[in-house]
């Protein structure tokens, strides 16, 4: 009898102290905050400066490529580039694989 009257005075006490709605959601909205902050923004600032790089792509520029090639921009299409990486060797690149343009002379001063 003790055990039946020991979970029913458990059942009681849980009833006892109801939590608002808000309060049973506030820690699902401070993780959704936190998750805002330090990982969605930042990465769609990165996206947005990566979009704006690929669309002021021009012949001349000294870019690296994602896979780590330097070389020179001698054309670009709609959705491709021609990088120049030696003399008379060039290569065709998605603009998207563009992941940094370079200042101007950093080929020479590589060689």
């Amino acid at each position: 009898m003790e055990i039946l009257d020991f979970f029913i005075s458990s059942a009681y006490a849980q009833d006892a102290s109801p939590q608002g709605g808000l309060m049973s959601f506030l820690p699902l909205i401070v993780i959704f905050i936190i998750f805002y902050f330090l990982l969605i923004r930042p990465q769609m600032k990165r996206s947005k400066e990566h979009r704006k790089l690929v669309e002021e792509l021009s012949s001349g520029n000294e870019v690296v490529t994602n896979g780590g090639l330097l070389g020179r921009i001698t054309h670009v299409d709609e959705s491709f580039v021609t990088v120049e990486i030696a003399d008379k060797v060039q290569i065709k690149v998605q603009k998207h694989a563009i992941a940094s343009v370079m200042p101007k002379g950093t080929i020479k001063a590589t060689k």
